[in-house]
């Protein structure tokens, strides 16, 4: 198979979430896909094939599918447009139909993709007492004005937001004990978030479910996250900025866009470049 590799909501030249696309006329069987996302070794690796007017696609991480990923999603809008063209391409995901619209920007790309539909509870006690603990925080370390939730924007996630920017760079936990965790309940990532301003959040990804440490940039969960601030009222004014990355030397930038109409779809935007 020809994989590109992606580096998907880059900062300009440098940064950003390194993701491998795979683009043919048919999807391999699932357990070719599988060992071809694990050689790639990235975080997740999306396979796309024509069907109708749009496209099927399929992400996997090195150890599992995973129903939604949005900087593999980025990824492919770039790999789209250097294919074919600026332009918005359907695509149908295995439980969401969504879009990606991508152009080019000079030397690199830009795309912005829709998400599935958003929604949001909180966390039980014990829920998030166990995330805590798995990071060795406290509840004294959580930012009160966004409390502990499970989030969805096309996969699941548990958000944790601290109230200092030094809780998240200290963020460290035991990658076994992670996975354990997030795959019993079901999380594809958990997102760790300090909100600088309102429209300006600094956050982590933990995507210990997926065989993965940390990733750089997630716009699976960005979406999840905007839809939630959503329906918390928060003073976004309708978009929201996010530095990912920051430390583990790959800072990456993602924006938001939030509608005003509650489990609405959420835009998420950025740059890509081409690491080959």
């Amino acid at each position: 198979m020809d994989v590109l590799r992606i580096a998907a909501f880059s900062d300009g030249n440098t940064g950003g979430n390194p993701a491998g696309v795979v683009i043919g006329e048919a999807l391999p069987g699932a357990a070719d896909m599988q060992r071809v996302a694990a050689e790639v070794g990235f975080s997740e690796t999306a396979f796309a094939a024509p069907e109708g007017d749009g496209w099927r696609v399929r992400y996997f991480s090195p150890e599992s599918e995973v129903p939604f990923c949005g900087h593999a999603t980025i990824a492919l809008g770039a790999a789209l447009v250097r294919k074919f063209g600026d332009g918005i391409f359907k695509l149908t995901l295995n439980q969401a139909d969504i879009t990606v619209e991508g152009f080019r920007d000079g030397a690199n790309f830009a795309a912005a993709l829709q998400s599935p539909p958003t929604r949001s509870k909180a966390a039980s006690s014990e829920l998030a007492g166990e995330g805590l603990a798995l990071f060795g925080y406290q509840p004294g370390d959580l930012d009160p004005a966004i409390p502990p939730a499970l989030i969805h924007g096309g996969a699941d996630h548990l958000v944790l937001a601290l109230k200092s920017r030094e809780a998240l760079a200290a963020m460290a936990y035991d990658l076994r004990k992670g996975q354990s965790f997030m795959r019993r309940e079901g999380l594809v990532t958990i997102l760790l978030a300090y909100a600088e301003t309102p429209r300006l959040f600094h956050t982590r990804n933990p995507f210990a479910s997926g065989g993965v440490y940390e990733d750089p940039a997630t716009g699976a969960a960005t979406a999840a996250f905007a839809g939630y601030l959503r329906d918390l009222g928060w003073p976004h004014g309708g978009a929201i900025d996010i530095v990912q990355g920051e430390d583990m030397g790959m800072r990456s930038r993602l924006h938001a866009d939030i509608p005003p109409t509650p489990a609405s779809s959420i835009r998420v935007s950025g740059t890509a470049r081409l690491m080959d």
